[in-house]
């Protein structure tokens, strides 16, 4: 039995394999259905508890600009109804979730203070959706449970303290699996945001002021080792150079009639 478990894990493992837009191999245990139902219920839970609020202007900047980058998100996102709503937070930030909902901050607008500032960020956030990320964590997450519970049942049975284990286990599921794979999904929304902006017809060099105006409003930060974020000086670094390479795209599209008009 203690050699048949393994090789059952390993097998299971390895049919939950995936691949990212990027090439990246992803541990996929969780199903698009059964994320876009839980993104569905977030997404109504937040309307429930009046989260969203009445700014008609807002509302149809931000539709504007998703809406440009969802026509050139591949299948089946760009043919999915998506609905965008804003919320009453003062605080910079906006997101998407499985099954074609945006929440953008009013915050946001103070940072992102034109079309192509706003795509940086919602061409980022629309990403984690394309590249399933919220499915891949919760996957990552439950791989390390598992891992956590093997471990701790080996410990106990080798008279170590099984508490003093599952804590120590799980600060190195934590900070060797789950915040590495966390950096890797932002790092790879980055990428992927400003090629779908610059297909869309929005300038990419936009990311770069973006961050910069992101780098300036943050106060003290962790450090990048047991951050869930890459530094915003490195990201700006990364998407700078990538900006330079993505603008014979931009060109293209605008030259193709993608010209996105989107104003408050």
């Amino acid at each position: 039995m203690k050699r048949v478990w393994p090789t059952a894990a390993l097998t299971a493992l390895l049919a939950a394999c995936a691949t990212s837009p990027t090439g990246r191999t992803q541990l996929m245990m969780v199903s698009d259905s059964q994320m876009n139902q839980l993104g569905l219920s977030a997404f109504n839970d937040m309307r429930k508890q009046g989260k969203f609020v009445e700014a008609p202007r807002e509302q149809a900047y931000a539709s504007c600009v998703a809406h440009a980058l969802i026509a050139v998100l591949p299948p089946p996102w760009n043919t999915q109804q998506w609905e965008v709503q804003i919320i009453g937070d003062n605080s910079a930030n906006a997101f998407a979730l499985p099954g074609g909902r945006i929440g953008v901050n009013q915050g946001m607008f103070k940072v992102a203070t034109d079309e192509d500032q706003l795509a940086v960020v919602l061409g980022h956030e629309l990403s984690h959706v394309v590249a399933r990320h919220g499915a891949e964590r919760m996957s990552d997450n439950m791989a390390a449970q598992a891992a956590v519970a093997a471990g701790t049942i080996y410990a106990g049975s080798r008279g170590t303290n099984a508490g003093y284990a599952a804590a120590a286990l799980g600060l190195g599921a934590e900070v060797g699996i789950l915040l590495p794979f966390s950096r890797t999904q932002e790092s790879e929304a980055d990428v992927l945001g400003q090629r779908y902006m610059a297909k869309a017809g929005f300038d990419p060099r936009a990311a770069v002021t973006l961050w910069q105006k992101m780098e300036k409003q943050g106060g003290g930060k962790p450090p990048v080792f047991l951050s869930t974020h890459p530094s915003p000086g490195n990201r700006a670094q990364v998407l700078g150079r990538q900006a330079q390479q993505l603008l014979p795209v931009f060109e293209q599209a605008r030259a193709s009639g993608h010209v996105p008009d989107c104003r408050m």
